[in-house]
């Protein structure tokens, strides 16, 4: 698949998951850029904004399968992985997978599950398999993870551990929709016998893993590359952080601005792509200070700093 294909491809994609899905541009592209970066994306808004929508549009959309997995204080690691049931007829135990087994997993309210069980979905997000009674399985490819999480209501839930936030390519919000898109979802819901926005097939299993091979041939100059690095190496050094970005996410920043490029049909990456997804690449990434904490401090300022701070590269686009 060559670039101009792909970046079709992406745009029939948005087309129609953007029809169902009443969402800011940007952010549906955000989404897509994680799955051709192959990564996770960790939603972050209050209720009823239409993220689980938006997980199931997706896979519509890519022609992929789909699992919602509702994560609560009593979920056990097997109600995700699956388990060993003993079979009465072969006398033998067999594995009966778990709503972890598909393509595009929903992972509905994370934080409100144990710490126990969110490790059981972090080898499957970091290592595309789970283990279940010392037998390893792997899991469908593609593989992409959807997290949900309410930022308001944090009673009885469990913080992510920095390990699995650095699972996530992305940690989005969807915000509140403008006046005309909250009007459409008003004019919708008004004939309660239509049936809810649906998403066809744009693309199939293998389209999807064309497309994810894509970026892995996108091209970066040098001087670009350096400009990534510094951006993560500058976050070590803010008085305001206590743990700066990982070189993993330092990777994943090169990674989503290839997918960038991707999206728009470029063979190459440009300064704008790198600081399009880099607030969305690095702001969760960031663990402060208690004193910063305590002057509220907001690690999307750190980036938006650190953006100041560091000059962008001139580079000769490549043909």
């Amino acid at each position: 698949m060559d670039y101009d294909e792909a970046g079709r491809t992406c745009r029939r994609i948005l087309s129609a998951v953007g029809e169902a899905v009443i969402a800011d541009d940007r952010f549906l592209e955000q989404v897509l850029t994680g799955v051709l970066a192959k990564g996770h994306v960790l939603l972050e808004d209050v209720p009823g904004t239409g993220k689980t929508l938006t997980a199931q549009s997706f896979a519509s959309a890519l022609g992929l399968s789909f699992s919602r997995i509702q994560f609560t204080p009593d979920l056990l690691p097997s109600d995700i992985t699956g388990s060993n049931v003993y079979n009465e007829g072969t006398g033998e135990f067999e594995f009966v997978p778990g709503p972890v087994f598909a393509n595009v997993v929903l992972a509905d309210e994370i934080n409100r599950a144990p710490p126990k069980t969110q490790a059981a979905l972090l080898e499957a997000m970091g290592e595309g398999q789970v283990t279940v009674d010392g037998e390893t399985t792997g899991l469908p490819d593609p593989f992409f993870v959807i997290a949900t999480q309410n930022p308001i209501e944090q009673e009885g839930t469990f913080g992510l551990p920095e390990a699995q936030r650095d699972r996530f390519v992305f940690k989005l919000a969807m915000g509140y929709p403008g006046f005309d898109d909250e009007r459409t979802l008003i004019d919708r819901r008004a004939d309660r016998t239509s049936q809810s926005p649906s998403v066809d097939p744009v693309v199939g299993p293998e389209t999807v893993a064309d497309l994810q091979a894509v970026p892995e041939t996108v091209s970066v100059d040098g001087k670009l590359r350096d400009y990534v690095v510094e951006l993560g190496r500058a976050t070590r050094g803010d008085d305001r952080v206590d743990v700066g970005v990982s070189p993993r996410g330092v990777q994943r920043l090169f990674e989503a601005a290839r997918a960038a490029a991707v999206i728009e049909g470029r063979s190459y990456v440009v300064p704008e792509d790198v600081r399009r997804v880099v607030h969305a690449t690095f702001a969760h990434r960031l663990v402060l200070t208690t004193e910063a904490s305590v002057r509220d401090a907001d690690p999307v300022q750190v980036v938006d700093d650190v953006l100041e701070r560091i000059a962008v590269p001139a580079v000769d686009e490549q043909r």
